[in-house]
């Protein structure tokens, strides 16, 4: 008897690779109202940065009759630049001296003791450790003008109002930056690492200085541009702990120029307005660089915080 074989069913030919319809890929499908949405989100944070810059071009009387999102027909950007450092004896030049200086040292100071604090809290275990935690978070709920006259209180017994500690000082003290410090060393610093390095005889002190602050070093700069923006545009404090104009932060001098060419009688007449505006966007220059500068290992350091070592 003869076994017959039923034919092979022909199998489909498979196109090659390069004659396949591309498959959509979830990194290149668009959503057209998240689009909307995200462009009206960058609309909202640029248009005030755009005006300042296309006002910082007019003169006083430009300001009140031309259109406010668009030029003047005689642009005066540099000459406004110029007018603005030779006001008042070259003053606005010692206040953006002054801002630097405030806002640098209470940036590094304030990173510093965030990095040593968290580091601590998150590699040691002590008595009253997570009572000093919670008192750490409470403490990021207060805001910072219902400290400001105790703080000025306590400073003026010492005998340092009106003077740079008056601002520096209190700018040091993060607990926002201590969080997230803390958050960022339990992952950033291995424990087997420390473990290593006290074997090798290394003391605390040094683990700290030569290990930890290396691996920290990204969430340090996170903390460097959060206490830099806010130290930079900081308004209450300088205001009640300063008298001396020479001591001023940009914030507050341009505070005071604003209020002479308002109550000085010269009204729209008066060129402090257009130097109050044109004050206002230098004072961004130094903060938009800081942030390019330092993006990049900002972005690395939230990344690595990220993923579990």
């Amino acid at each position: 008897m003869t076994t017959v074989t039923p034919a092979a069913t022909p199998k489909a030919k498979r196109l090659p690779a390069e004659a396949r319809p591309p498959r959509p890929s979830s990194a290149h499908r668009r959503s057209t109202p998240l689009t909307i949405a995200m462009l009206a989100v960058l609309a909202y944070f640029l248009l005030p940065q755009f005006w300042l810059l296309i006002a910082s071009t007019k003169s006083t009387q430009d300001l009140f009759n031309s259109f406010g999102l668009w030029f003047s027909q005689a642009p005066q950007l540099l000459s406004n630049i110029k007018a603005t450092f030779t006001q008042d004896d070259g003053v606005f030049g010692r206040w953006l001296l002054n801002t630097v200086l405030y806002a640098g040292a209470s940036a590094l100071g304030a990173a510093l003791l965030a990095a040593a604090a968290g580091y601590g809290f998150a590699k040691y275990r002590f008595r009253g450790h997570g009572t000093a935690f919670n008192l750490v978070l409470g403490a990021i709920m207060i805001p910072t003008t219902a400290l400001a006259i105790p703080t000025y209180l306590l400073f003026a017994k010492a005998g340092l109002v009106n003077t740079p500690w008056a601002v520096i000082l209190p700018s040091l003290i993060s607990p926002f930056g201590l969080y997230l410090m803390r958050i960022y060393a339990e992952d950033a610093v291995p424990d087997s690492l420390i473990e290593a390095a006290r074997m090798d005889g290394a003391g605390e002190l040094r683990i700290f200085l030569t290990i930890a602050l290396r691996l920290l070093a990204p969430g340090l700069v996170t903390v460097i541009l959060f206490t830099l923006v806010a130290t930079w545009n900081n308004y209450f404090l300088p205001l009640i702990m300063l008298n001396d104009p020479d001591l001023y932060p940009i914030t507050v001098g341009l505070s005071r120029w604003a209020d002479q060419a308002q109550n000085g009688g010269a009204g729209a007449s008066s060129d402090l307005l257009a130097l109050v505006v044109t004050g206002s966007l230098i004072s961004i220059v130094p903060l938009v660089l800081a942030f390019l500068l330092l993006q990049r290992y900002w972005q690395s350091g939230l990344a690595t915080g990220g993923v579990k070592q």
